[in-house]
C-alpha cells in the first residue's frame, strides 16, 4: 500500500500533516519511516533472518485455462480428451505440451509440470478465491481466507526496505470488453488480504479505480501515466526541499522519501528500458478479446514484473483474461481461444523466463502458472470445454526448486488425477517454503493464529523442494 501525500506541514481537517507523506504502505501501524528503523534494529539483532532472498510471480489465466491444450495434451487417450491444437516436443526427451506454445516448449528444463493438480470448486468467483487463497478460503465464497500474495507480505513486511516498494502486486490493466473486466475483477477480490488487513493488499498500479493502495496528490487521471507521475514526482521533491521541509527530519525519514520520489517509482517506468527490450516484450501485435479487440499487453505486464522484481517486489500476479471457451455468447471455442490467447502468452512468458535467467533472477524466481480450474475432458456441441476442477492446470519455472520435470499424471481420460492428488494446499505451502524458513517463522511474534497454523502445516509439493 503506497500513500503519497504533498501540500502544508500543518495537519488538515482529516489530521494529516507532511509527515503523512512519507508513509508507504504498513506494518501493522507502522509507517515507512518507522519500518525502516525497525529493520535497522531487527539487523542488528539477528532478526528477520527466515525469510529467503526470493520472488513469486503467479501468472493467473482467469477464465480457466484447459490443463489439456497446455500442459497435458493427452494424445494417446480417448479422442475428446487430446488437445485440440495438438502438441509440442519439449527440451525434456518424451515429454510434450500444447502445440500452441512452440517457444515455451524450449523452456521445460526450467519448468516442473504439475499433472494431477485438482480442487473442487467450479464456478468463477469461487475457484478464483479459492486458488489465489491457497485453501484458505475452502470453498470460495469469501467469508474465509486471505491471497497468498497478502500473506507473503504478512510475513516479509509490507514494503521492500531498500526501494520502498510494496512487497505485492497485482498486475492488472482496465479491459474494453465486459468479459474480461469481468475476469480481472474476480483476480482483484480473489487477491485480498482478507482478516490480514488492508496493510496487505495487492497494489495494483495498472488500475485506476483502485486509488486505496496508492494515493497521490497530483493531477493524474490514471497512475500508468509514468512521464506525469516523474515529472510531478520531481517537482514535489524540488518544493519540498525549498521550503526545507526535511529539516529535523532523521535518516529514516529523509531515507524514506528518496525512497518514495526517487527509486521506487523508476520501477513503473517502462520507458528507462532499451528499445531493443521493449520490442522483444511486446504482444501487441495479437489482438484478444470477444465482443471488442485490443492489442494484447501481456508482455508490458510481464516486462513491469521484471523490474518489479528487481526492484525488491516479493509476491507479483500477473492477469491474463479469457481463458473460458465455453464456445457461448461470451467466450471463444477452444481452437480460437488458444490461437489467440496462446501465441502471447507463449511468446510473453518465454521472452521473461530468458531474461530473469539472463540477468541472474531465475534462481531466485519462482513463476507459478494457473487458473481458476481445468476444463472438460469433453468438447460441447460448440467446440468449447465447460468447468472442470477435478484436473487443473499449474506449472513451475525457476525459483532455484527441482525443475525439468513432470510430478503426478492425469487418468488415460485426462479427467482426474491417476496418483496422488496436489492440492491448493500443497500450492500454499510451495510459496510460503520458497520465500522463508518456515521452521523459523514460529519465532515471529504476534502472528495470526491462523496463519501460522497454515503455513506450518501446510506440506509443499513433494519433489519439488
Amino acid at each position: 500500500m503506497l500513500t503519497w501525500f504533498g501540500g502544508s506541514s500543518k495537519r488538515d481537517c482529516s489530521g494529516t500533516s507532511r509527515r503523512d507523506f512519507l508513509r508507504a504502505g504498513t506494518l501493522g501501524a507502522l509507517s515507512l519511516p518507522m519500518l525502516l528503523r525497525t529493520k535497522a534494529h531487527a539487523a542488528s539483532e539477528g532478526v528477520g533472518e527466515f525469510v529467503k532472498d526470493k520472488s513469486i510471480v503467479m501468472v493467473f489465466l482467469a477464465g480457466g485455462a484447459s490443463h489439456i491444450e497446455t500442459f497435458n495434451p493427452n494424445m494417446d487417450g480417448p479422442e475428446q480428451s487430446r488437445s485440440i491444437t495438438g502438441e509440442v516436443q519439449t527440451d525434456l526427451p518424451g515429454i510434450t505440451i500444447g502445440g500452441s506454445f512452440p517457444l515455451l516448449s524450449k523452456q521445460l528444463k526450467k519448468a516442473a509440470i504439475i499433472r494431477s493438480f485438482r480442487h473442487s470448486v467450479g464456478n468463477h468467483d469461487q475457484a478464483i478465491s479459492h486458488v489465489l487463497t491457497g485453501g484458505s478460503d475452502p470453498t470460495g465464497i469469501g467469508q474465509d481466507g486471505f491471497s497468498m500474495g497478502s500473506m507473503v507480505s504478512r510475513l516479509r513486511g509490507a514494503n521492500d526496505p531498500k526501494t520502498g516498494l510494496p512487497t505485492y502486486a497485482v498486475l492488472t490493466a482496465p479491459h474494453k470488453d465486459s468479459q474480461y473486466s469481468r475476469e480481472m475483477n474476480r483476480v482483484i477480490n480473489g487477491s485480498r488480504p482478507g482478516t490480514l488487513g488492508p496493510s496487505y493488499a495487492g497494489f495494483t498500479p495498472g488500475n485506476a479505480k483502485d486509488l486505496s493502495n496508492m494515493t497521490l496528490n497530483l493531477p493524474a487521471d490514471r497512475l500508468d501515466d509514468r512521464r506525469m507521475l516523474l515529472k510531478q514526482l520531481d517537482g514535489l521533491r524540488q518544493n519540498i526541499d525549498a521550503r526545507d521541509a526535511v529539516q529535523g527530519f532523521d535518516q529514516f525519514d529523509r531515507q524514506a522519501m528518496d525512497l518514495l520520489t526517487g527509486g521506487a517509482v523508476k520501477a513503473f517506468d517502462l520507458s528507462r528500458e532499451k528499445p531493443e527490450v521493449l520490442e522483444r516484450y511486446d504482444t501487441s501485435m495479437f489482438k484478444c478479446g470477444k465482443k471488442v479487440f485490443e492489442p494484447s499487453i501481456l508482455g508490458r505486464q510481464f516486462l513491469l514484473a521484471r523490474r518489479l522484481v528487481e526492484a525488491g517486489c516479493g509476491y507479483i500476479t500477473v492477469q491474463s483474461a479469457g481463458w473460458d471457451m465455453h464456445a457461448d455468447g461470451n467466450n471463444p471455442n477452444v481452437a480460437d481461444g488458444m490461437k489467440m490467447l496462446g501465441s502471447p502468452l507463449d511468446k510473453a512468458l518465454s521472452v521473461f523466463l530468458t531474461d530473469l535467467e539472463e540477468r541472474g533472477l531465475l534462481e531466485k524466481t519462482l513463476v507459478i502458472l494457473t487458473g481458476d480450474f481445468g476444463r472438460t475432458p469433453k468438447i460441447n456441441k460448440s467446440g468449447g470445454r465447460d468447468h472442470w476442477a477435478n484436473l487443473c492446470t499449474l506449472a513451475f519455472f525457476g525459483g532455484g526448486i527441482q525443475m525439468g520435470q513432470v510430478i503426478g499424471k492425469s487418468a488415460r481420460g485426462n479427467d482426474v488425477p491417476a496418483s496422488d492428488p496436489i492440492t491448493t494446499s500443497n500450492l500454499m505451502a510451495t510459496v510460503m517454503h520458497t520465500m522463508f524458513d518456515v521452521g523459523q517463522v514460529r519465532l515471529i511474534r504476534g502472528l495470526p493464529a491462523n496463519l501460522l497454523r497454515m503455513v506450518e502445516n501446510g506440506k509443499p509439493i513433494e519433489g519439488l523442494m
